[in-house]
C-alpha cells in the first residue's frame, strides 16, 4: 500500500509550494500573468493528481472499509479544527478544484485589464495553458459530484441497491403516477434514470431511514418507450422493458416530454456504446489468428477455444453438461467438441506424428477419407454386438483395465472390414460399443504384471494405457498374434484361422459369457 500511496499523492508537496509562490508573487507586484506563465509547466502535475484522483478515492473507500484501524485515524483527524469538519475526501478534491479556480480568476482578471497593459499577453498565454488542464479538472469534479449524488440515492434506498459505481450515471430522477392495470386508478411512485437502468420505486413514509423501496429495477437494453392516449388520465407514456411493462402519467404535458426525452436519449446513448463495444469485439476477434485451413491441419498447432467460450459442440451443436456430454478439444482444429464427435485419433505432423483425438471434420482431411467410407465406419460402431462379433478376426471376453481404473469385463471385438481397431462391449449382445481403441502405433507389452492376472497384456501409447486379461494362455496368444499385426498396420492373412469361436473357447471362458 505504501508505493501505491506514494504513486498517487507523490505531487501534493510541490503542488502546495507551487500555491504558496504564487501567493507570496501576488503580494509583491501588481502583475500575475507572468508569474502563472511560469508555473504553468508545474500544472503537470495538477495534471497527475486529476489523473489519479479516482483511483486516489477508491483506495480510501477500500481502505476504510478493510481496515478498522485506518478508519478509526481517519475519523480522528477529521475531528481536528484545522480540518474545519470536512471529510478527507473533500480535501483531496480541493487541489482537483483549484485549476478551474484559476481559470476563473484568468478570465475575470482579462475583462479588467487594459489591453495595453504590459501583463495582457502573459496573461492570455497563461489562461491559454490553464484552460486545457482545466477540462481534465472538471470532468474529475463531475465524477465526483456524480459519486456524491450516487451515494445519497444509496442512502435514500435504505442502502440496499449496489449502484454506487464510477460507471452508473444518474440522468434524471422525479415522482411520477402509474396507472393500475385492474382498476386504472394513480399510484404515487418516484423514477431513478441513470445510464444503464431504471430504477422504479415506491415512497416510503418514514420520519427516519430510507425514503423509498426498489419496486422493479428494468434495464436500459431492449426498453422501449411508447406515447399512449387516455382520455381519463391525460400526458400518460409506457415504459416496456425484458423484466416489466409499465403505463406511467406525468403531471403535466411538459413533464411527460422531458421524461421521453431523457429516455429516449438514454436508451440511444446505451445502444451506440453497446455497438462500440461490439465492433471493438469483433475487431479484436479479426485481429486474432485466422484458424488453421485444411491444407495445414496437423502440420501447424491451432489456437485451442476455450472452454468457457462455448457451450455446445462445435460440430453436433449438443449443450455440453458435466455428466454425459463433457468438454473435449481437437488437437488439429483446436474446436471444442463432445465425446461422439472427437471419438477419432490421427497422426499430427506438428506433434511428432504421434495419434492425437481429432475431430470428425478433421480426421476426414487428414486421412483423405470419403463420404462413403465413413458412413460404411458409422454404421460398423452403431450395429449390434452379435453382428460384429458374427463377421470378426477375433472375439470374447477380456478383463479390461484403463490407466489406474479397477478391472472389468469388456467383449472385445477386432472385425474384419475395421481389422487395425479394437471394440469394446459391455456383452455381446450390446447395441453400442462402449470404446473403440485404434491399433496402430502402440506397444504391446506381454509380460504379466500381476501373479493374479498371468494371462495379462499392456497397450501403450504416450499417455495411454490399455491392460487386457485372458482367461488362459492360448487366448492371450491369439490374441497377440492379432494385436502385434495391427499396431504395424497389418492384417491377418487367413482371418478364418485366427478366427476364435465361442464352441473352440475353453469352458471357463464359456461359462464367463453366460
Amino acid at each position: 500500500m505504501p508505493s501505491t500511496v506514494n504513486s498517487y499523492f507523490r505531487n501534493l508537496k510541490k503542488e502546495c509550494k507551487n500555491d504558496s509562490t504564487l501567493l507570496l508573487c501576488r503580494t509583491t507586484t501588481p502583475r500575475i500573468g507572468d508569474i502563472l506563465q511560469k508555473l504553468a509547466p508545474f500544472l503537470k502535475m495538477y495534471g497527475e493528481y486529476v489523473k489519479n484522483f479516482d483511483n486516489a478515492m477508491e483506495l480510501v473507500k477500500t481502505w476504510t472499509e478493510r481496515s478498522p484501524q485506518f478508519k478509526f485515524i481517519i475519523q480522528d483527524i477529521q475531528k481536528e479544527k484545522v480540518c474545519g469538519n470536512l471529510t478527507l475526501q473533500h480535501h483531496m478534491l480541493e487541489p482537483v478544484q483549484r485549476i478551474p479556480r484559476y481559470e476563473m480568476l484568468l478570465k475575470d482578471y482579462l475583462r479588467k485589464l487594459p489591453q495595453d497593459s504590459l501583463d495582457w499577453k502573459d496573461a492570455e498565454k497563461s489562461l491559454e495553458i490553464i484552460s486545457t488542464a482545466a477540462s481534465h479538472s472538471n470532468s474529475a469534479i463531475r465524477k465526483m459530484e456524480n459519486l456524491k449524488k450516487l451515494l445519497e440515492i444509496y442512502e435514500m434506498l435504505g442502502e440496499e441497491e449496489d449502484i454506487v459505481n464510477p460507471s452508473n450515471e444518474l440522468i434524471k430522477e422525479g415522482q411520477i403516477l402509474k396507472l393500475a392495470a385492474r382498476n386504472t386508478s394513480a399510484q404515487e411512485r418516484y423514477l431513478f434514470l441513470f445510464n444503464n437502468m431504471l430504477l422504479y420505486c415506491v415512497p416510503k413514509f418514514s420520519l427516519v431511514g430510507s425514503k423509498f423501496s426498489v419496486r422493479t429495477r428494468v434495464g436500459i437494453d431492449g426498453m422501449k418507450i411508447i406515447e399512449t392516449h387516455n382520455e381519463e388520465y391525460p400526458h400518460t407514456f409506457q415504459v416496456s422493458g425484458k423484466e416489466r411493462t409499465l403505463e406511467l402519467q406525468a403531471s403535466s404535458e411538459q413533464d411527460k416530454e422531458e421524461w421521453i426525452k431523457a429516455l429516449q436519449s438514454t436508451i440511444e446513448a446505451f445502444q451506440q456504446r453497446n455497438e462500440t463495444f461490439r465492433n471493438a469485439i469483433a475487431k479484436e476477434y479479426e485481429d486474432m489468428p485466422v484458424e488453421v485451413s485444411n491444407a495445414e491441419l496437423g502440420k501447424r498447432a491451432p489456437r485451442w477455444i476455450r472452454d468457457n467460450e462455448v457451450t455446445m459442440c462445435m460440430k453436433c451443436k449438443e449443450p455440453f453438461n458435466a455428466l454425459t456430454r463433457r468438454r473435449h478439444h481437437c488437437r488439429a482444429c483446436g474446436h471444442v467438441v463432445c465425446w461422439k464427435c472427437s471419438d477419432y485419433k490421427a497422426h499430427l505432423e506438428y506433434d511428432g506424428n504421434k495419434l492425437n483425438k481429432v475431430c470428425k471434420d478433421c480426421y476426414h482431411v487428414i486421412i483423405g477419407c470419403t463420404d462413403s467410407e465413413e458412413k460404411k465406419r458409422k454404421g460398423i460402431l452403431e450395429i449390434e454386438s452379435a453382428e460384429v462379433s458374427g463377421n470378426s478376426v477375433i472375439c470374447s471376453f477380456l478383463q479390461y483395465m484403463e490407466k489406474s481404473k479397477p478391472w472389468q469385463k469388456a467383449w472385445c471385438v477386432i472385425p474384419k472390414q475395421e481389422a487395425l481397431v479394437l471394440y469394446m462391449y459391455g456383452a455381446p449382445q450390446d447395441v453400442k460399443a462402449l470404446a473403440t481403441i485404434p491399433l496402430l502405433g502402440y506397444t504391446v507389452d506381454d509380460t504379466p504384471k500381476s501373479a493374479d492376472l498371468p494371462h495379462s497384456f499392456k497397450l501403450t501409447q504416450s499417455k495411454s494405457v490399455h491392460s487386457f486379461a485372458a482367461d488362459n494362455e492360448e487366448l492371450k496368444q491369439k490374441w497377440l498374434k492379432v494385436i502385434h499385426l495391427a499396431v504395424k498396420g497389418e492384417t491377418p492373412e487367413c482371418q478364418n484361422e485366427l478366427q476364435v469361436n465361442l464352441e473352440e473357447q475353453p469352458e471357463s471362458s464359456k461359462r464367463s459369457e453366460c
